[in-house]
């Protein structure tokens, strides 16, 4: 195990600690690895919050900031925040008008978000959930039941942080979450496995000419083992699957994210994304906005996933709005195609 720490039961704390030093704009909680905005709570805007275990990043600590979450819940690498880590986070960000918790389909952090709602509402502080199952790769998994929360979460918290910037109440702000969560898909490959620093070796291994196609964010091995396949060849068999899950008209927007694992190239997630353009234009579907780079890694595990996410006016005008985050950074953006 090659790996910068300097121990592997520091990891987190170091880590956030970092965070917190790079960005005048976010907190920690003191005695937890919680990461607030400086200025939460906001006065007189629903807060939001979200959080899972580490070894995503910039998931979801980097994503704390103007326009994105209120906080998030670091746990420990792979693992669910504890159920006092999440109380923590919610009481930091309520300003009295309630608090949208999003959350990844993995039942440790469902199970935990829930026991920590259920103990909020007895102190009389509102809370709702909506949770992302966007991995179309997978119905049921050793780690959830359902389809897990990949990187289309990302475009979830953006759409749900717009509507909350704006002054919409509690229930408007979980419409408006429900509705992106509904309307976004993801499909995922990894081309090498990554290590859990506390644990020290790889999480499976792979030959020089395979991948693992539909693989998750925690390191497991993908649903399919199978030769390594040119760019058109992949992105097309993402994308295609993509679009019978979740069929998509032409004349009709979409939002593309082609997110890093970890350890890709920028060169190939760009020539990922050409593909994948390309492969959607020719059915007349547009393209409002495309992110590509790293937004929710496994470690250093290499390979990338590819989410669509269908807009409708009000979708785009959230997902376009500005945000200012240590992992998020995005200014008023033009209503064109990209």
């Amino acid at each position: 195990m090659k790996k910068i720490i300097n121990a592997p039961d520091k990891v987190i704390q170091d880590m956030i600690e970092g965070m917190r030093l790079a960005s005048p704009d976010i907190r920690i909680l003191p005695g937890t690895s919680v990461i607030v905005r400086a200025d939460a709570p906001v006065k007189g805007k629903v807060g939001l919050i979200s959080g899972g275990g580490s070894g995503h990043e910039p998931a979801h600590g980097g994503f704390v900031g103007t326009g994105m979450l209120d906080a998030a819940c670091a746990g420990d690498v792979f693992t669910s925040p504890s159920v006092d880590q999440m109380m923590e986070a919610v009481r930091a960000v309520d300003s009295g008008q309630g608090v949208l918790i999003i959350a990844k389909n993995y039942t440790g952090d469902n199970l935990n978000f829930d026991m920590a709602m259920e103990l909020l509402a007895d102190e009389g502080i509102r809370t709702e959930k909506v949770v992302v199952h966007d991995d179309i790769a997978v119905e049921e998994s050793p780690n959830t039941t359902g389809r897990r929360g990949v990187a289309g979460t990302v475009l979830v918290q953006k759409v749900a942080a717009a509507c909350a910037e704006q002054g919409n109440d509690l229930e408007t702000v979980k419409r408006a979450a429900q509705d992106a969560a509904d309307h976004v898909r993801t499909f995922g490959f990894a081309l090498s496995p990554c290590t859990i620093p506390s644990v020290g070796k790889p999480s499976f291994s792979l030959a020089e000419d395979e991948m693992e196609l539909g693989t998750g964010i925690h390191g497991e091995a993908g649903v399919k083992r199978m030769k390594v396949p040119g760019a058109r060849a992949l992105a097309e068999q993402m994308t295609e699957a993509i679009l019978k899950d979740m069929p998509v008209e032409s004349g009709e927007e979409v939002c593309v994210l082609v997110n890093g694992m970890g350890a890709t190239p920028l060169m190939e997630l760009y020539i990922i994304y050409k593909e994948v353009h390309s492969l959607l234009t020719e059915r007349g579907i547009k393209i409002a906005k495309a992110y590509v780079g790293e937004y929710m890694t496994s470690l250093e595990m290499a390979g990338a996933s590819v989410s669509v996410m269908k807009l409708d006016e009000k979708r785009k005008q959230y997902l376009l709005a500005p945000a200012d985050t240590l992992g998020f950074k995005q200014f008023a953006s033009k209503q064109s195609e990209v």
